[in-house]
């Protein structure tokens, strides 16, 4: 039997397994979901990013490989009294339980956003991933393209008829866009401008209708995705799709 990765290959001295970004990321079926479920797993992502860095730039002795070691050792059951002493270093400096706890919640996120119980076992995940991925091979083949970053994909990988609606949607007439006025880069000026938009609008705005109103356009479409997840989280925002936001307007 071949000992070759059924959708990767070999690395370096120690053969070390990686894998074939064409046959693991590009089909990989993430989740089509709405513009708050993305920003609470991006939140939670960068949360979980500047832990590590921090804990590995703060002790030296630290690896990545380490900290994943003794987080595995937790999740099969055994007590942090129980590790051996290096692993309790590790974990102690490099607060292994603050790292377990954002892993569970990024996953909990993830699977609300397939729409999924965050109980499942990974058996049951890999089947529900192999079964979506077939999904969405038959809507490619219907020619719907769910892509992961359309502003980045399409041009390069959409059809014509992709690509001239993104090119229609990016024209505006000189006099619109010099008449636009630049978003904010301050947090607080972002969240008076945001708030200021859906206050004037009471019928709700998206994010992107939002962005059309400055210059960049969808350019800040992301910021202005997380400004309005921030209101959302503050409670002066709602909305019933996740997609058209409204002001929470006091009684």
């Amino acid at each position: 039997m071949s000992l070759e990765p059924r959708a990767g290959g070999w690395l370096g001295v120690g053969n070390d397994s990686v894998y074939t970004k064409t046959r693991t990321f590009d089909p990989f079926p993430f989740p089509a979901t709405d513009d708050l479920r993305k920003q609470r797993i991006r939140g939670l992502a960068e949360e979980l990013d500047a832990h590590r860095k921090r804990v590995l730039a703060d002790h030296p002795h630290l690896t990545l490989t380490g900290l994943y070691n003794v987080l595995e050792r937790l999740r099969a059951g055994v007590a942090p009294a129980d590790l051996e002493a290096a692993e309790r270093r590790i974990f102690d400096d490099g607060l292994v339980l603050i790292l377990k706890e954002l892993h569970d919640r990024l996953d909990v996120a993830v699977a609300d956003a397939y729409g999924w119980p965050a109980d499942l076992a990974d058996e049951e995940i890999l089947a529900r991933l192999v079964a979506l991925n077939k999904e969405r091979a038959k809507e490619e083949a219907r020619g719907l393209v769910r892509w992961l970053r359309p502003e980045y994909q399409i041009p390069k990988f959409g059809s014509a008829k992709e690509k001239a609606e993104q090119f229609e949607a990016t024209l505006v007439a000189p006099e619109a866009a010099a008449s636009k006025p630049a978003y904010p880069t301050a947090d607080a000026e972002q969240t008076a401008v945001v708030m200021a938009a859906l206050m004037d609008t009471p019928a709700g705005l998206d994010a992107a209708s939002l962005a059309a109103r400055f210059k960049k356009g969808r350019g800040i479409e992301t910021k202005i995705t997380a400004v309005l997840a921030a209101l959302h989280r503050m409670g002066l925002a709602w909305s019933d799709d996740g997609k058209t936001w409204r002001l929470r307007r006091a009684a």
